[in-house]
């Protein structure tokens, strides 16, 4: 019974580790950063400066999401409460799935087809993750119109911050 105990203990010490919000909350992304290299739907590499181009003059929420993630599908009817709140702000689903297939059966899955998606091929470890410190997911990010970070660290979509950041960015 003690083993079990401690079991657990370390399970949910690990867990409150993995949300530790960054000590440092950055505001612009490194050319590393940038440089990063994602797939869309059809297999076809963009770097997250291309997509961030795409996107200047608007407020982009950046979604961190993978289809084996609970609390990712736990977050998904407040994540769409949120668009449909928000409709002039561009979302883009930026996802974790281990491989190429589960990433095109997530997207079927959950009805994300219609929607801005690529695919870290390169796995959780790369540029971009690794300078933005994502250790958990989901996570969101706001950026504003000339693509610097505006909100660095948000777990839910919920947070009042993402919705009173997106009203200052658009007054």
């Amino acid at each position: 019974m003690k083993r079990i105990s401690v079991y657990v203990l370390l399970f949910i010490f690990q867990l409150g580790f993995s949300q530790e919000v960054p000590k440092v909350l950055k505001t612009k992304f490194s050319k590393e950063a940038l440089a990063q290299k994602l797939q869309d739907e059809n297999g076809k590499e963009i770097s997250i400066n291309d997509i961030l181009h795409q996107h200047k003059g608007k407020v982009l929420i950046l979604d961190f999401w993978a289809g084996w993630c609970k609390d990712c599908l736990k977050a998904f009817p407040k994540a769409k409460e949120l668009e449909a709140k928000n409709p002039n702000i561009d979302f883009v689903f930026l996802s974790l799935e281990r491989s190429k297939e589960g990433f095109d059966k997530s997207l079927e899955r959950f009805e994300m087809k219609d929607r801005e998606n690529y695919w870290f091929a390169s796995g959780w470890k790369n540029s971009f993750n690794n300078y933005v410190d994502l250790n958990w997911i989901p996570r969101y990010i706001v950026v504003d119109q000339k693509s610097n970070i505006a909100k660095y660290y948000a777990i839910s979509p919920e947070d009042p911050e993402i919705q009173s950041t997106i009203d200052k960015l658009t007054k």
